[in-house]
């Protein structure tokens, strides 16, 4: 099998990126595998095809959640067993005492509220579904606990054992959503405190347009830097570096300014274009969430199919259904839709009791928790989780008397990340997709549509905190002035059937030009919108778009800023270093294209990493304020850059000449020190390299980590273009499409889809790397729907019997 499937990927490789891609001539023997598992109520099977995608026919609903859980941990018992430990805060039990204050701080969040309305917020079916999903994934661990079934290297390689999970473990596990603003209104208040909210202007563009002020009875000074490390500690994955290493990286002023670059680099694509744009008459759904990219891959593609029962997509692997796909009539695609989700609560505490807090005209007690967490090669400790009216306490400061806690939508009922997709998949209409999504809470998403009858659709949908008297952008007391309500569904907007033919998202602000910001004040805070102008540019030009130019699309590396960028070096005096010079006048006729052979892209790109911001904020920003600007949104710094103003002093022009020609010189010494002397040798792609490497490398030999890690791929983009490969500081890509989606909405067997590194998590299938050099050429896969076009396809076929 192993040899076949490799075949099918070289030869999937040699084709065009956009080709169709037949794969008849590739079938010949698969190899098929009877398994008892008990459990399983009917025979079943399995059918995994050549690109490691399982299709699951089971005899009832029930089974196909089981071995869908059976599945995930045949493929990703690692990763699964990780999301569980991570979230329910139990690592310290597997990997010792170095985790315990992680597992402190996941412990926070857990949900904590009444079960049944925790279930009853998901619809009908989804505690059945997820009881089946859990007794799937234990059904596997208890093989591998008993020796039938192989312990995978990552679990002989941190010495731990999988776990047992129940049906609460899924929708408990709260820290793995994306509820926006916290870090922000850290850097804000800190801002505020050291020169005035007029210089955070250039850290975070608000958008709409919007003038914040520093809420009645907050002293934006009392906010320490580090007040959100336990939010930091619950919501990072797992490290198994060095103790000292991890320490290092909880450094309060490094995680706030990630965080903030997380607007950029955590977001997602989609778009929908109805049959009368579309070359083949049908609507085409397209769909490329962005997030960190680790080997094995985010998301996990699978095939359900029972009676009344059929959906195919992406989810993740650690929970029942799909988030992102289709079903027999509709199509369904997903991005970040930024409402702010969170607030930060600041508290005057009793002198005489801590434990106590100002509520109104009295002092509230703080509900105190005290747990037990057990822990590998020592004693066990107990910890102390406490908590106020609005959420779990972060910080305390006796010498102030002040406390910090964090009211996040995660301590709602239905508020499990993702998790609502169980409701809104076996939706077969849109008054039923949008009826779902009335119910669905986080993370707050731009949820796209397209159906067999040729509609397309958008909802924005999340729950929405109401604040009547403030705008979520600060700190507030938490004596009581400041409450949430809720919005309703119908506050937010949505579309059917647009009168433009289409409609995309790419995490941009897209609420409607008439919106009441001052009374609805939903969120400010939104990624920068050069990828959805570009998707915007392509769509709105074409009227007879192909399934191949929705692929293009989605791996195009034109980028708005790097337009902007070039435009104001078109007006700039050239350089009188010969070196700059020559990279001046490939930026100034350079077209904006992120391309990996472009030198132009590659001294843009150093430039928007920092020198760009940081040179206009030394003019435009205090002194005291400019380590936590840093180096700004690239978004304001253009904005400035573009229409000079006073806070480039009293000549803004010749400000802006300054910046331009510092950042210049910046960005060509480093292009140097990375690439050599000759900027006709500079290419983008050089420095800007996908590497998968796996969590565990660090207890990894050398070779087993080499075996283990998937790349380098020299690959374009960059976080402004619809290719979203976000970078870090060595300019590696670090986020971005890992998994994408084209779907043709009716002839479901021409839809086509990628997720790299592959299938798989475990290092000896071929499934586990097979998908990268696909996804790095920009070639996609065939994701079959019909029986018949799975069974052409199969390399693998596992017979299940109870």
């Amino acid at each position: 099998m192993t040899k076949r499937i490799i075949t099918a990927a070289l030869l999937l490789g040699t084709v065009s990126a956009f080709a169709p891609l037949a794969h008849a001539e590739m079938a010949g023997s698969v190899e098929t595998e009877t398994r008892r598992v008990p459990g399983l109520e009917r025979p079943a099977e399995i059918v995994v095809d050549f690109w490691g995608i399982p299709h699951i026919y089971a005899a009832n609903e029930r089974d196909a959640f089981f071995l869908q859980g059976y599945n995930a941990a045949r493929d990703r018992l690692w990763q699964i067993d990780l999301w569980r430990k991570r979230g329910l805060g139990r690592l310290s039990e597997s990997f010792g005492p170095a985790y315990v204050e992680q597992d402190r701080a996941a412990r926070l969040f857990l949900f904590r509220g009444d079960m049944d309305k925790e279930w009853a917020a998901y619809g009908p079916k989804a505690k059945g579904y997820t009881q089946a999903f859990v007794e799937g994934i234990n059904a596997y661990v208890d093989r591998v606990a008993d020796g039938t079934l192989e312990l995978p290297i990552q679990f002989r390689a941190s010495n731990s054992r999988p776990e047992r999970w129940s049906p609460e473990d899924v929708v408990r596990i709260r820290s793995h959503g994306l509820t926006r603003n916290a870090t922000s209104e850290v850097e804000r208040a800190r801002v505020a405190c050291l020169a005035g909210l007029r210089a955070d202007a250039l850290r975070a563009k608000l958008e709409p347009a919007w003038t914040t002020k520093v809420p009645d009875g907050l002293d934006p000074c009392l906010v320490p830097e580090d007040v959100l490390k336990d939010y930091e500690l619950a919501t990072k994955g797992v490290s198994f570096s060095p103790e000292t290493q991890r320490d290092a990286a909880l450094d309060a002023r490094s995680f706030l300014a990630a965080s903030r670059g997380k607007r950029d680099t955590i977001g997602s694509n989609n778009w929908v274009v109805a049959p009368e744009r579309t070359e083949t008459g049908r609507p085409i759904l397209a769909n490329d969430p962005h997030r960190a990219h680790g080997v094995p891959s985010l998301r996990y593609i699978v095939h359900l199919n029972a009676p009344g029962l059929s959906v195919i997509g992406a989810g993740e692997p650690s929970l029942p259904g799909i988030s992102i796909g289709h079903n027999g009539t509709i199509a369904f695609g997903l991005t970040i839709f930024a409402i702010d989700q969170e607030d930060l609560y600041v508290y005057e505490t009793n002198p005489d009791n801590p434990n106590q807090y100002r509520y109104g005209d009295g002092w509230e007690d703080m509900r105190v928790e005290r747990e037990t967490v057990s822990v590998k090669g020592g004693a066990p400790q107990e910890v102390e989780l406490r908590y106020t009216r609005h959420g779990a306490v972060l910080r305390s400061d006796p010498a102030k008397n002040r406390a910090f806690a964090l009211r996040t939508v995660w301590l709602e009922p239905g508020t499990s990340a993702y998790f609502g997709s169980s409701d809104y998949m076996t939706a077969r209409n849109w008054d039923e997709f949008k009826a779902a999504m009335d119910r669905f809470a986080t993370p707050s998403e731009n949820q796209v549509y397209a159906d067999t009858g040729g509609n397309i659709g958008w909802i924005a949908a999340g729950m929405t905190p109401r604040r009547t008297n403030w705008d979520g952008l600060l700190p507030v007391p938490g004596d009581g002035r400041y409450e949430w309500g809720f919005f309703t569904r119908s506050d937010l907007p949505s579309v059917y059937n647009p009168a433009d033919g289409w409609f995309a998202t790419a995490n941009q602000m897209n609420l409607p030009a008439d919106h009441p910001a001052a009374e609805k004040p939903i969120g400010f805070e939104w990624a920068n919108p050069s990828r959805y102008q570009r998707i915007a540019e392509v769509l709105s030009a074409d009227d007879h778009v192909s399934l191949n130019d929705a692929m293009r699309l989605q791996n195009d590396d034109g980028s708005m800023v790097g337009r902007r960028i070039a435009k104001l070096f078109a007006g700039q005096p050239a350089p009188a270093d010969a070196l700059e010079r020559q990279a001046f006048d490939g930026l100034r006729n350079w077209d904006g294209e992120v391309r990996a052979d472009s030198a132009a892209a590659a001294v843009a790109e150093i430039m928007v990493a920092g020198p760009l911001g940081r040179e206009t904020v030394k003019l435009a920003v205090p002194e005291p304020a400019r380590a936590i600007v840093d180096d700004g949104d690239i978004g304001a710094v253009l904005d400035l850059l573009e229409a000079p103003d006073d806070r480039l002093g009293t000549d803004p022009r010749g400000a802006r000449e300054r910046i331009l020609s510092a950042a210049l010189t910046t960005a060509v010494a480093k292009a140097k020190d990375l690439m050599g002397d000759d900027p006709s040798d500079w290419r983008w792609g050089a420095i800007h390299r996908a590497l998968f490497v796996p969590d565990v490398a660090p207890l990894l030999s050398a070779s087993d980590k080499a075996q283990m890690s998937v790349g380098p791929l020299a690959i374009g983009g960059s976080a402004s273009t619809p290719r979203a490969t976000s970078y870090g500081p060595d300019f590696g890509v670090r986020a971005g499409a890992s998994f994408r989606m084209v779907l043709d909405v009716g002839n479901w067997d021409a839809s086509r889809t990628i997720n790299t590194p592959g299938q798989s998590g475990d290092p000896m299938s071929p499934h586990y790397r097979d998908l990268a050099p696909l996804w790095a050429a920009g070639a996609y896969v065939p994701l079959l729907y019909s029986r018949g076009a799975v069974e052409t396809s199969a390399a693998e076929v596992l017979k299940l019997t109870p």
